[in-house]
Parts: C-alpha cells; sequence; structure tokens
C-alpha cells in the first residue's frame, strides 16, 4: 500500500492569484521576487548568503516551469538544461483571503465558501464588548494595543509596558486573527493559553478564524524575542478533509509543526511540534521512515513565513529556501516505491511587498516519488485537487471538492 509526504512550504507563492487586485496584491510574487532580488544584489547580507538564489533541486523538480505557469516568466536561477523531475504546476486558491488555515484545508479538500470575519482598521480595532468580556473573564486588567500591528514590532514597543502593567498585548492584522503576545514568566505561559482559550470562545461570534498566543520572553534592556511556544486555536475545518477520511480508515497520520493547530487538532494522528525549519523537517523525515503503509506524513514549515515574509526579510527568505533546497535529497532519500511527497504552499508573503501581511498569491505543486511520471499538471482550479490527488493515491474514499490529475 503506497504513502504519501505532504510538504507545505508556509507562504512560498509563486505568483498574483487571479483575483489578487482585490486584495491589493496584484503583481506579488514571493519566489519571483526574491529571485530577482537576489539578482540584482538586494538578497546579499553578509555572514548569511550572497549571489542569486541557488534552488538547483527545486529547479529540477520543476518549480522554475510552475512559476512560469503562474507569473509568466522563470525566475532568474531557476531555469534547468532539460526537463523537471516531478510532475509540477501551479494551483489557485478558490476560498475567499489568505489565510494559513484557509490554505490548508482547502488542500486537504475543503474550500471555505463563507468569508471570515475581520476586525477594521481604526484604533481601538476590537470591540468594546469583546475586550470588556475577554478581560471579565480571564482576569485581566485590561489590554495594550487594540490595534492591527506587525507582531515583532508591538511586542518591542509595548513588552516593557506589559510586565509592568500584567496588560496583554492584543493586535491583528488583515488575516482573519486575534493575537495575544504575552511574557512567558511576568505574566505566565499556561495563562497565556488560558486568556486565549477564552479569547478563542468570545471570537466565535465574530466568525474569527484564529486566535494565537505569542509568548515572548526578555527585558526592556537587552530586548524581547517570541519564544518557539505559540498556540493556534483554530475554528475546526467546515467539512470534511483529507485528515478525517484517513482517521476514519484507520491509516496513520503524523502532523508536524503547527498543522495540529491549523486543524484545530481533529484528525491529526500523532502531533509533532519542534522549533524551526530544520527540526521540524528533521521530525518529518524520521516519522516518514517509520510511517506504515497507507499513512501520511503532513508537514508545515513555518519559519518561511513568521521569520521572513512578516519581516519583509529578503535575504533570510532567500537563505531559509537554499537550506531546504539542500535538504531535498534528503526526502527523495526516504520514499520509496509507491510513495508519493507533494511540495506546496499555502498563500505568499512575498518579503519586497509593502507592509507586513500574506500575499494573496498562486503557489507551487510539486509531486514526486518513484514511479511518478514527470511533467506538467497545468493550472489546477483549487488547492483541493492537491488532497484529491492524495486521497486517490492513498486509496482512500474521494473528497467533496477537487480532482486528482492522475
Amino acid at each position: 500500500m503506497p504513502r504519501a509526504f505532504l510538504i507545505v512550504l508556509d507562504s512560498v507563492g509563486i505568483g498574483g492569484a487571479p483575483d489578487a487586485d482585490r486584495y491589493g496584491d496584484a503583481g506579488s510574487d514571493t519566489v519571483g521576487h526574491i529571485a530577482r532580488a537576489c539578482a540584482d544584489g538586494r538578497g546579499d547580507r553578509a555572514g548569511l548568503r550572497q549571489g542569486p538564489l541557488a534552488l538547483p533541486n527545486l529547479a529540477r523538480l520543476g518549480l522554475g516551469l510552475a512559476a512560469q505557469g503562474a507569473a509568466g516568466a522563470i525566475p532568474p536561477g531557476l531555469a534547468i538544461p532539460g526537463d523537471p523531475i516531478a510532475a509540477y504546476g501551479h494551483a489557485v486558491e478558490v476560498a475567499a483571503g489568505k489565510d494559513t488555515p484557509s490554505g490548508h484545508w482547502e488542500i486537504t479538500g475543503v474550500p471555505v465558501r463563507e468569508p471570515w470575519g475581520y476586525f477594521p482598521v481604526a484604533v481601538p480595532t476590537f470591540p468594546a464588548e469583546l475586550t470588556q468580556a475577554l478581560n471579565a473573564r480571564a482576569g485581566l486588567p485590561g489590554i495594550l494595543g487594540n490595534s492591527h500591528a506587525a507582531g515583532v514590532a508591538i511586542i518591542d514597543g509595548l513588552g516593557a509596558e506589559h510586565v509592568r502593567t500584567g496588560k496583554p498585548i492584543c493586535y491583528t492584522s488583515a488575516d482573519s486573527v486575534f493575537q495575544i503576545a504575552a511574557h512567558e514568566e511576568s505574566f505566565g505561559l499556561e495563562r497565556l493559553y488560558a486568556t486565549c482559550r477564552i479569547a478563542r470562545e468570545l471570537c466565535d461570534a465574530y466568525r474569527v478564524g484564529r486566535v494565537i498566543a505569542r509568548p515572548f520572553v526578555g527585558n526592556a534592556q537587552d530586548g524581547f524575542r517570541r519564544t518557539a511556544n505559540r498556540k493556534d486555536y483554530a475554528v475546526e475545518p467546515p467539512g470534511r478533509t483529507l485528515l478525517d477520511e484517513l482517521a476514519a480508515s484507520g491509516r496513520r497520520v503524523v502532523s508536524v509543526g503547527k498543522i495540529g493547530d491549523i486543524f484545530a487538532h481533529r484528525a491529526t494522528g500523532r502531533e509533532l511540534k519542534p522549533g524551526g525549519n530544520a527540526a521540524c523537517l528533521d521530525a518529518a523525515l524520521e516519522a516518514f521512515r517509520a510511517l506504515p503503509e497507507g499513512g501520511l506524513v503532513f508537514l508545515n514549515l513555518v519559519d518561511f513565513d513568521t521569520e521572513y515574509g512578516h519581516r519583509r526579510d529578503v535575504p533570510g527568505y532567500a537563505a531559509e529556501l537554499e537550506r531546504f533546497d539542500a535538504r531535498l535529497p534528503e526526502i527523495q532519500g526516504v520514499l520509496r516505491p509507491g510513495d508519493l511527497c507533494i511540495i506546496t504552499a499555502d498563500h505568499g508573503n512575498d518579503p519586497t511587498w509593502g507592509g507586513t501581511e500574506h500575499t494573496r498569491e498562486q503557489v507551487p505543486v510539486l509531486a514526486f516519488g518513484p514511479g511518478v511520471r514527470p511533467g506538467s499538471i497545468g493550472r489546477r482550479e483549487t488547492f483541493a485537487d492537491i488532497g484529491a490527488t492524495l486521497a486517490q493515491h492513498l486509496g482512500v474514499t474521494p473528497l467533496d471538492a477537487g480532482t486528482a490529475w492522475h
């Protein structure tokens, strides 16, 4: 019986979606703009990386050709002599928005048909009844922030006041999200999680997709830094996902990174959540080596998004792509005859773009493994084609959305 390895390179988009103009993202292109920046020197950073973007393994899988299909041109450095070794294409998101949950849910066969709730760009941004209820139920002396903000910047700006007053830092973004940042020691990590669980209940009435706990440590003198103890409290997917189908069929699922949080821990099997892309990939490879027939390892690599995309860090993003590319032979090495690996993304986060938010982009679809026929699979009209293909490959009941390409 075959196995499957699904890898989501969080935010690694390859060109604006057909409706990107509705989101202010027409012309966005995460991989293409990073490649162009590296080609002209804007991707250089002393001690980190320099020169053209070097992704030889992803290019051989067909990343450059997938990007050409999405954005009209092969990004600098991603052309290859000859044919790719994977099935390659690009996918368009059906769901409205550019959120992490909706992207992942659609990948697993559940496009979100109803729009999320968002908080307005205003100060204060949260409804008074929401913050009053949170203060009362969580026993808070009040909150700080109450605005749209970038996470690192607002913690730097309000961290000292938070420690002094005990008021957590609450903020949002262009995503459907309520984020709460608090100091792990002075406020307490478990207290932060408990506060977020209360906020999750309160945010249901506003159709908010996620409440995120953003713990940090440090002090005003030496600076504050976020830790790996983040937790996402998401609503459950509104339909039957590939994970649900695998669970119903008694298959083994291993979820690595923040997959468990994204799916509200429903049918996510054994959950592994080490800190950082490298550690997550290590854990996923180890899990896949031991995976029984018919199983799935589902990996999210979030650092592309949180550490580099939102921070608009072009050299850092480029270096992280190159680090992942260097490990592709390890991924190929764990695949047995009959196995299928698919590399994709959930949205874009163009580090050359204005602001600090996700960008509405198409995503790459790179499918490979022993016996997988290479070549173009063209433009997929929904991310759900990925879930449909995996369901067919693993021999479980077809999902309600998506069309398999083989």
